[in-house]
């Protein structure tokens, strides 16, 4: 229960920030936004609608259609996302800020939608709308849910071009760069984690040493050469970022001809990482 409603305080906290981008950045600043919120801003310059309502309904004709495809916590959580959002958008409406560089409202407008995105998709929430088809394709498609949203709020904003103008455009787009950036931070967090493979006919020397001077822990795995048949012993290590320069060092110390594959991880759990109990 405790961490459920941390977890609805993250989603009321998100929802406001991204309500502060688009009051505050987006709309004063006649910029667009990607996905439903990018529809209803582009409903808002033509007809005058309000936001914050057209957010509800749009966002809840969504979760109809794609509710099926959510775990209930998800769509628990994203019903939730979407009544705050569609909440907040109204209650600042009115508000504003004593800021007109264009490029400073660009900058921040991301930095406040991607923010308050990563904050709610980080606790197993969604806005709805595009995010929910980020997190489709992330869970068919293994695509990065921040990249998918990206995409797929692309398609929306080039949708306002003749609305918000070339420049308006342009902007919009930076702005949903920085959001992405800011929302991949925030979810993957400041330390990402590398999965490392190595072949190597010098298995026990290189374990030996990062077991020795990393303090990291070696899985040895069993595999052979297709073509010649040939068991190889494999090891799988998992390190910080900062730690593959020191991994190199020492394969390269002890087999300059080692076969090395490095590739992001998203979450780790474990010992020495994060405490699977705690998430």
């Amino acid at each position: 229960m405790k961490k459920r409603l941390t977890d609805i305080l993250f989603i009321m906290a998100g929802a406001f920030l991204f309500a502060l981008a688009v009051n505050l950045f987006v709309i004063p600043n006649d910029l667009a936004e990607g996905g439903v919120t990018g529809i209803t801003i582009i409903l808002y310059y033509l007809l005058e609608w309000s936001p914050g309502l057209m957010n509800l309904i749009l966002n809840g004709i969504l979760l109809i259609v794609g509710y099926r495809f959510l775990d209930k916590t998800t769509t628990v959580y994203t019903i939730i996302a979407v009544v705050f959002n569609s909440l907040f958008l109204h209650l600042t409406e009115s508000w504003t800020i004593d800021s007109h560089e264009l490029w400073i409202n660009t900058i921040f407008g991301g930095l406040f939608a991607g923010l308050g995105i990563g904050l709610i998709v980080r606790v197993g929430g969604t806005t709805a709308g595009t995010v929910i088809l980020a997190r489709l394709a992330n869970k068919y498609l293994d695509w990065n849910i921040s990249y998918g949203l990206l995409f797929f709020d692309l398609i929306v904003a080039f949708s306002s071009f003749f609305i918000i103008g070339a420049q308006g455009l342009m902007c919009t787009i930076v702005m949903l760069f920085v959001g992405t950036k800011t929302m991949e931070f925030i979810i993957e967090g400041l330390n990402p984690k590398k999965a490392v493979t190595i072949i190597s006919t010098k298995q026990d020397a290189i374990a030996k040493q990062v077991i020795e001077k990393m303090d990291r822990g070696v899985t040895v795995l069993s595999g052979h050469g297709y073509y010649t048949k040939t068991p190889k012993e494999i090891l799988y290590i998992v390190i910080s970022k900062q730690e593959v320069p020191m991994l190199k060092k020492i394969v390269r110390a002890e087999d300059e001809i080692a076969f090395i594959t490095i590739h992001d991880v998203r979450d780790v759990f474990g010992e020495g990482f994060i405490e699977l109990s705690k998430t």
